[in-house]
């Protein structure tokens, strides 16, 4: 007796579910996907008649995923990733680099190196089409776990599990203050523990060069830092530029202009061996594209100082006389 076909759901259904997740909410839901809510509404009634349980329960305030539906969640984001890179895999065998690419960046990159790597990849590769999004580090490698990203520019080193990270560039790090400011008249120690307290400004919590920019000065006085945190570069460089603190800069946002306009003086750290943070790409360890990412890493490593700005911006050496700036 031929035994009865098991009834499976739909990629489509599947997706509904994820996505209704990720927002918890029907309507963002049906929104992301491109449906309307009682088409997705019908999706997910369709998917707990065939899986044969309630997966959400929900009310006018809330909805909740029972713990069983957590785990099928988890499931269909783990089938919709394995279909992608079943599709990235004979897109790579057909025509490499022909497809399309999602590159996730970090803020304290996208403005001032994503021209570059986009100038680099078009003169390469002419037919990859790259679409970015700019967000903090743990949320585009939580993207990239989960298949919403294939590729990921950041800052390193970054905690993280699952995925491969290569650098490709060293981005040092340089101290900033008004060069007529008030806030320190003398010179300043080279761990900066006779900094005023409160005087130095970082960027808030959640954005990797606030942690960077400490690590390369090596300060260990927390009473140093100013408990207001600015949300950008460009946000920091005009509390600076206002006698407010001090801060640290990053090379590829100097080179870039930040500071034209402003009367901020720089100054090289300390510790020229670690004063500076590693600019480089990550993917999955899985992913069907590594060989492509491989090559794009490559390519990236040896042409980039070629695309990057001129180093025309000057420090205070040692001596105090102003040279200019190597790297």
């Amino acid at each position: 007796m031929e035994k009865a076909s098991m009834r499976l759901p739909s990629l489509k259904h599947l997706h509904y579910l994820v996505n209704v997740h990720k927002y918890q909410h029907f309507g963002k839901a049906a929104e992301a996907c491109f449906v309307s809510q009682s088409t997705l509404s019908s999706g997910i009634a369709a998917l707990e008649n065939v899986l044969g349980m309630r997966l959400i329960e929900r009310d006018n305030k809330k909805i909740l995923f029972t713990p069983l539906a957590e785990e099928v969640v988890k499931q269909a984001q783990h089938i919709l990733l394995s279909v992608e890179q079943l599709t990235e895999q004979v897109q790579h065998f057909s025509r490499p680099f022909g497809g399309t690419l999602k590159l996730g960046v970090i803020p304290t990159i996208a403005p001032f190196l994503i021209p570059q790597i986009l100038m680099i990849i078009k003169q390469e590769f002419p037919e990859l089409k790259v679409f970015v999004r700019e967000e903090q580090s743990n949320i585009v490698l939580k993207q990239l776990n989960e298949g919403e990203l294939d590729l990921v520019l950041l800052a390193l080193p970054y905690p993280s599990s699952g995925v491969v990270m290569k650098s490709f560039y060293k981005d040092r790090f340089y101290f900033a203050q008004h060069k007529d400011s008030q806030l320190n008249d003398r010179k300043l120690d080279s761990d900066f523990s006779n900094l005023d307290d409160h005087t130095l400004l970082l960027l808030e919590d959640g954005h990797c060069m606030r942690d960077h920019a400490l690590s390369a000065c090596h300060l260990e006085h927390s009473e140093k830092i100013n408990s207001f945190a600015a949300t950008s570069l460009h946000t920091l460089v005009q509390m600076v530029n206002n006698d407010l603190g001090v801060t640290f800069l990053p090379e590829m946002a100097i080179t870039s202009g930040i500071l034209n306009n402003t009367d901020i003086e720089l100054s090289q750290l300390a510790d020229k061996n670690n004063d500076y943070r590693e600019i480089g790409f990550a993917w999955r360890i899985q992913s069907n594209r590594t060989d492509e990412f491989e090559q794009l890493f490559n390519i990236v490593k040896q042409q980039i100082e070629h695309f990057l700005p001129v180093k025309n911006f000057s420090v205070i050496g040692s001596d105090d006389k102003q040279t200019n700036a190597k790297s």
